[in-house]
């Protein structure tokens, strides 16, 4: 068993390779939080010598001890769910084929699998192949105090073709039934973690596990929630008074794959200021080539509305469409 103190030297090392070559992006108490979102952590105080992780491979670098749980094989045979690598065929079928691991996001090259002869003609090295699951799309933010929870937030999603979702709504009412499930796996792959995790669901069955928040609608999660998630990374413990929980929506705007999208700052500020409107985020960077945009293969997200009212929401995602302007990309 390693000492105390040889883990908080390890934990320190690991903290300056981390932090040593840290693009601008977030910083080096945020790393990884895309430049739309930094909205949302400028102002708030991290004491030196912490990171909160926003990304994934930030919780890949961070957490060693937990990387298995990035490995989507891992997780389906965790839960005893039919699966396998490419190449060992199913015994049934349709089946759900994706990378093996994916430190991206966003759905990227997952398609469904029909049958034999589909299975041998779209052989994918490096994917795997697992039971497809049908049921709500639930995300789950956990906070986790020495792999105790002691928060819960759900939001589901409302899915599109090509593995979008054209909103989430971030639910004030617990999901017990979800939440038992959930955390005896919890107890037994995440003793010992203290951090936020999230956890994708379909039908109560867990398609993937990410060592950090999910930063889309943090916003949504009430004020102070983002000063408490520091403090339970500083210092262990979770001090969050969720007295003012109420449902909220995260409501996406896609466009093609084949445009490069400009639009008005002075534009998206005026649309800000709309009642029942929380943020509104242009997810994307005009400096990053189009192609390096982790981005799901039905469409280029171009636009994200946080809102407490969803009519307002929609409201504001047509506006946002019209102001929007778009470039034809030449091969």
């Amino acid at each position: 068993m390693t000492a105390p103190g040889s883990q908080r030297r390890a934990q320190r090392l690991r903290l300056h390779h981390l932090t040593r070559d840290m693009p601008p992006g977030g910083g080096p108490r945020f790393p990884g939080v895309d430049v739309w979102r930094w909205q949302y952590f400028e102002g708030t105080p991290v004491p030196g010598g912490t990171v909160v992780p926003v990304d994934d491979p930030t919780g890949w670098r961070l957490y060693p001890a937990f990387r298995r749980l990035y490995d989507k094989l891992f997780i389906c045979v965790s839960q005893g769910v039919p699966c396998g690598p490419h190449g060992v065929p199913p015994r049934r079928y349709p089946v759900f084929s994706k990378p093996i691991m994916n430190l991206h996001g966003m759905g990227v090259l997952g398609y469904v699998v029909r049958s034999p002869s589909e299975m041998k003609a779209r052989f994918t090295p490096g994917h795997l192949w697992m039971r497809l699951l049908h049921g709500r799309h639930i995300s789950t933010d956990v906070a986790l105090a020495r792999g105790r929870p002691v928060w819960w937030r759900h939001a589901a999603g409302r899915p599109l073709d090509g593995g979008r979702f054209d909103y989430w709504t971030v639910m004030a009412a617990p999901l017990p039934a979800l939440e038992r499930r959930m955390g005896a796996w919890i107890r037994r792959y995440l003793g010992g973690f203290t951090g936020v995790v999230n956890l994708e669901t379909i039908g109560g069955v867990i398609i993937e596990c990410h060592l950090r928040m999910a930063e889309q609608w943090l916003d949504l999660n009430g004020s102070g929630w983002l000063d408490s998630v520091v403090d339970l990374y500083a210092h262990g413990r979770w001090r969050f008074r969720d007295t003012d929980r109420r449902t909220g929506y995260s409501v996406a705007l896609f466009g093609s794959h084949d445009r490069r999208y400009t639009i008005e700052s002075a534009d998206v500020d005026a649309l800000r200021s709309v009642e029942g409107i929380s943020s509104i985020q242009i997810t994307f960077d005009e400096a990053i080539p189009l192609n390096q945009h982790a981005m799901p293969p039905g469409g280029f997200r171009i636009a994200i509305i946080n809102c407490w009212d969803l009519r307002e929401g929609f409201l504001v995602r047509a506006a946002l469409r019209r102001l929007f302007r778009g470039v034809p990309v030449r091969d």
